[in-house]
This record gives structure tokens, C-alpha cells and sequence, in this order.
């Protein structure tokens, strides 16, 4: 039994799948489905962008639909849940979260990237599991 655990989502279907795995196999008081906003995200952002408050204040109401998305999902299945945003670096702000939210459990979805992908653009959750204070169960893709 675990008071608190932490699921990052990012839109994707591996978060929405630890999201089901951490309300399915684990009894918890409550899940706190944290969504980073990384204003930096190379891959789609220009800098002049990232000082653009129309473009952040965007951003920000997208993200405020997804958390109300994962909130839905927590519902069906009959798990407290409580939706939060954090910026900054993604792996950074998971762990910082975890002693803020008094997380005792991190549920973390994978691409399951390999070779030249997972070196170039990393991995979130290798990252938050190693450096986590908490125990972390990483779920895979289904094959």
C-alpha cells in the first residue's frame, strides 16, 4: 500500500498506460498525475517562442486540458486524483516533485527507445529511476 504515487504523463499512450498500470496493480491513497512543461523542448520550440506569453499561455491551456484528460481516466478507474504542472526539465522536475508531493512510489511510462534514440534524446524514466529517492516501476510498451 503506498500513500501517494507520482505518474508524469505526457500526452502519449505509454503515459496513459501507467496511469492504468498504477491504478490497477498498486493500492494507493492517491495518484498525482504531474505534467511537465519543458519550455525548452528542442524539437519544437524556437527561443523567441519560449519568451512568447501567447505561445506559454498556449501551452499551458493545453496541458490544463491533458491533466483534465488523465483526471477522467483516474476516475474510471476509481482512484483519487490530483493533477499537477511543474516546468522545467522533465526528468529534473519529476524528481524534485516527488519530495514536494510526499510521493512514495514514481509509476513512469517508457517509449522503450533503443540504441542511437534512446542516446540521442535520453530517457525520462531511466533518468527518474535513477535518481529517484523512491521506488520506480517503469512499464514497458506492450509488445
Amino acid at each position: 500500500m503506498f500513500d501517494r504515487i507520482l505518474v508524469p504523463v505526457d500526452g502519449s499512450k505509454h503515459s496513459r498506460r501507467a496511469l492504468s498500470v498504477a491504478a490497477t496493480e498498486f493500492e494507493t491513497d492517491e495518484i498525482v498525475v504531474l505534467h511537465v512543461l519543458d519550455p525548452f523542448r528542442v524539437a519544437s520550440t524556437t527561443e523567441e517562442a519560449v519568451w512568447n506569453s501567447d505561445y506559454m499561455d498556449e501551452r499551458e491551456r493545453e496541458a490544463e486540458d491533458l491533466l483534465e484528460e488523465y483526471a477522467a481516466l483516474g476516475r474510471e478507474y476509481d482512484v483519487p486524483v490530483r493533477t499537477e504542472l511543474a516546468r522545467g526539465s522533465p526528468a529534473r522536475a519529476i524528481v524534485g516533485m516527488i519530495d514536494e508531493f510526499d510521493v512514495d512510489h514514481v509509476v513512469v511510462g517508457s517509449r522503450g527507445r533503443s540504441g542511437i534514440g534512446r542516446v540521442l534524446l535520453g530517457s525520462v524514466a531511466e533518468t527518474v529511476a535513477k535518481r529517484s529517492p523512491v521506488s520506480v516501476t517503469i512499464v514497458r510498451p506492450e509488445e
